[in-house]
């Protein structure tokens, strides 16, 4: 069975800074892309940052770009998302999704096969 198990999230301040981790079990994605989504109450799960199966390509979401980054550590079988500089509009729970099929990183959500629980991530102002 294919479990990804997201850690790290919280409750920190305007400003403050965040690691996320998402440990898989039951299969190894160090060929597959993953990815970390968001959902904010009342709105739909949206793309955050997505890595491609080497760790070599990278993209991220608008909003987040130049303060998140996107890791991972195939060898642990897990996926990180740091985040910097957090905003209260950063508050959401936090998903981390991993790709069956493809190398690439990919930003597009009906890509991503397997998804974690979530996290919830709140930041006060």
């Amino acid at each position: 069975q294919v479990q990804l198990l997201e850690s790290g999230g919280g409750l920190v301040q305007s400003g403050g800074s965040l690691r996320l981790s998402c440990a898989a079990s039951g299969r190894t994605f160090s060929r597959n892309g993953m990815g970390w989504f968001r959902q904010a109450p009342g709105k739909e799960r949206e793309f955050v940052a997505t890595i491609n199966w080497s760790g070599g390509t990278t993209y991220y979401a608008d909003s987040v770009k130049g303060r998140f980054t996107i890791s991972r550590d195939s060898a642990k079988n897990t996926v990180y998302l740091q985040m910097h500089s957090l905003k209260p509009e950063d508050t959401a729970v936090y998903y981390c999704a991993a790709d069956s099929k493809r190398l690439g990183a990919t930003t597009n959500r009906p890509d991503y096969a397997y998804w974690g629980q979530g996290t919830q991530v709140t930041v006060s102002s």
